[in-house]
């Protein structure tokens, strides 16, 4: 892994995948300590998080951050599943800003919670959470 400054990587990730806006590379990286922090003893060695870890760090820090423009956020920056955080984090790793451990892989971040719901949900009002849950019973 070389020593490059965070821009340098974002810069370098877009030039060769452009899907993803700069900013979702910031909210990747600021998620990634979150979730490091929530999983992780502060003081241990080995401060590597799982996919699904990552993920939820990612919904928690998402939600505090942009509250209910969190869904609108994060399509325009081209977030929509959890496999685009795991693009993220692996165009980071290609170009040297981010490590792996040798179980990862990209599929860890497939599954976990569906992004359109995960963002929207928490702002709508009581009745109509309740309704959507009536649903799908």
């Amino acid at each position: 892994m070389t020593s490059i400054s965070f821009g340098e990587a974002v810069r370098r990730s877009i030039h060769q995948d452009p899907r993803y806006h700069p900013a979702a590379y910031e909210l990747v990286r600021d998620a990634l300590h979150i979730a490091a922090k929530k999983f992780r003893d502060e003081n241990a060695d080995d401060q590597h998080v799982s996919g699904q870890e990552l993920l939820a760090g990612f919904r928690d820090h998402v939600l505090a951050e942009y509250g209910p423009m969190s869904a609108i956020l994060l399509n325009q920056w081209g977030l929509q599943r959890g496999e685009d955080v795991g693009n993220i984090v692996y165009n980071l790793i290609t170009v040297g800003y981010f490590g792996k451990n040798d179980g990862d892989s990209l599929e860890d971040f497939a599954g976990g919670y569906d992004f359109a719901t995960a963002f929207s949900e928490p702002f709508l009002p009581s009745s109509a959470r309740l309704g959507r849950e009536a649903k799908s019973s």
